[in-house]
Formats: C-alpha cells, sequence, structure tokens
C-alpha cells in the first residue's frame, strides 16, 4: 500500500511537470526560442527522482565546440540521466520515432534519427548532425548501435562516428571535440548493484517495456555513476578507426572502475 502510495505521488508531480513544461516546449520548438534547449534537461530531472535514479557525476562535460558525447548503451535510463545532466539531443536510429510514449520524447527533445538501410539518405542525415554541432549543439551518439547488458561494452562501431566529421567545415579550430562517457548502475537501495540486480537497470532491445518499468518502480532507488572523460580531438587527418578506437578504450576504463566501486578514476 505504502509502496503504490509513494510511485502514484512520484506518478502525479511528474503528471504536473509535464503540464507545466509541455506546452511552453512546443511553443518553444515552433518559435525556435533557446529555452527549448534547457526544457527537456528539467523535465528529465523530474523524471529521473520519479523513478528513484540518483545520478552521481565525474568529471565535467568538455566546453569547447562542436562537441560529441559518445557513450556505452544498456537501457532508455541512459537518455533520462544524460539528459537530466546537460542540454544535450540525441542520434537515434529510425524505429525509435514511432515508439510509444518514448518516440514522443525523442521527437520533442529533436533527436536526430537515422536510417542506416537507407544509404542514399546517409549524406542528408550526416549534413543534419554536423549542423546541429556547428551549431553549439551537444549531440551524443550511443557508438555500440544498441543496448548490453550493463556489465560490459560492446564492439564500438567507428563508421558511428563519420558523423562527426560533417561539423569540420564549420569548426573554427578545424576538428570536433570526441568525449567519451561511461554511464554505470552502480547501487540498488545504497548497496552494491551486483550482476544480479543489474538487469533492473539494463534494457536489452528484445525485453518488453512494461514488467521491466515495472521492476525499475519498485526497485525504487538506483544509483548510477557517470563519469565524463578525457577529450579526444577528431580532425580531417585523423583515422576514425584510430579515434573510435581510444573512445571505446576510455568508455570501457571508467565503466569497470565504476562497477568495480572506484569511479572517476
Amino acid at each position: 500500500m505504502i509502496e503504490a502510495l509513494r510511485i502514484g505521488f512520484k506518478g502525479a508531480v511528474l503528471a504536473v511537470a509535464t503540464l507545466f513544461l509541455l506546452p511552453v516546449h512546443l511553443l518553444a520548438l515552433k518559435f525556435r526560442w533557446p529555452i527549448r534547449r534547457r526544457i527537456p534537461r528539467w523535465w528529465h530531472r523530474v523524471a529521473c527522482w520519479m523513478l528513484g535514479i540518483r545520478v552521481r557525476v565525474h568529471g565535467v562535460i568538455e566546453p569547447r565546440r562542436p562537441l560529441m558525447l559518445a557513450a556505452n548503451h544498456s537501457s532508455w535510463q541512459d537518455i533520462m540521466v544524460l539528459a537530466s545532466i546537460a542540454d544535450v539531443v540525441f542520434i537515434a536510429k529510425s524505429e525509435v520515432k514511432n515508439w510509444p510514449v518514448f518516440g514522443l520524447l525523442a521527437r520533442w527533445q529533436e533527436s536526430v534519427f537515422v536510417v542506416r538501410e537507407e544509404k542514399r539518405r546517409t549524406g542528408e542525415q550526416v549534413n543534419e548532425i554536423g549542423e546541429r554541432m556547428a551549431d553549439g549543439e551537444i549531440v551524443v551518439l550511443f557508438p555500440e548501435g544498441t543496448t548490453s547488458d550493463g556489465n560490459r561494452l560492446l564492439e564500438v562501431k567507428s563508421s558511428l562516428f563519420g558523423a562527426a566529421a560533417a561539423a569540420f567545415p564549420a569548426s573554427a579550430s578545424g576538428m570536433v571535440h570526441i568525449q567519451p562517457v561511461a554511464i554505470a548502475y552502480t547501487g540498488i537501495h545504497g548497496t552494491p548493484m551486483g550482476r544480479y540486480h543489474r538487469p533492473i537497470s539494463a534494457w536489452p532491445g528484445d525485453a518488453e517495456l512494461g514488467p521491466h518499468l515495472k521492476d525499475l518502480l519498485k526497485a525504487g532507488a538506483i544509483e548510477v555513476d557517470v563519469t565524463f572523460g578525457e577529450t579526444v580531438d577528431y580532425t580531417a587527418r585523423s583515422n576514425r578507426k584510430q579515434v573510435a578506437s581510444a573512445v571505446a578504450a576510455s568508455i570501457r576504463h571508467h565503466l569497470m572502475a565504476s562497477l568495480r566501486g572506484r569511479p572517476g578514476e
């Protein structure tokens, strides 16, 4: 009974926040007001609180632009966590646009939807990413291309970093800054989260959302460590595979450090 009341109260708070922020956000999107970049961060902070997700940040976001954040990906929660920290936009596969709830949120956040199967649209999509970065927006890429179990970093696809090159022409320095980010779900109810409990936070693509969300709400207290690593500068002379390898090594190092209880190392 108490648990149901707790969930109901937090759900009501999120509903009120949504009813208050959504009309302003829709107007901001229509008229391109700068506040359209900040509103999603406010909403995601409330959503993280509602879901019991406590975010701890290690390191700082690179201040230089153009900037791309490259993060490991284990759950839809990663989006809420990163969006609660900074004003970011995401690169997402086209299918996400039509997902219930999350697709709508992704559209409101002006995510860049990529149709990987249509090669003829690749140039158009890459140019959009480049324009967004050149305009000062922080673009988030999940270079694994799918979700993991949260215990490791999957193979990083170097081809996905090609989108960063589109921002070269608009960069005064002639480079794009790619910052590795490690997202580690490390605690539950104040105790370390081991492999047994990590499925509560991880969401493989074939898992049903409803039961997963129910388990998360029941857990009620998830701790996540987000570590911003050292930036890799990507220039026209850089080797894309070497850049991807350096970024992957940094993400893997910080992810493993956090899972071992030493975040920020």
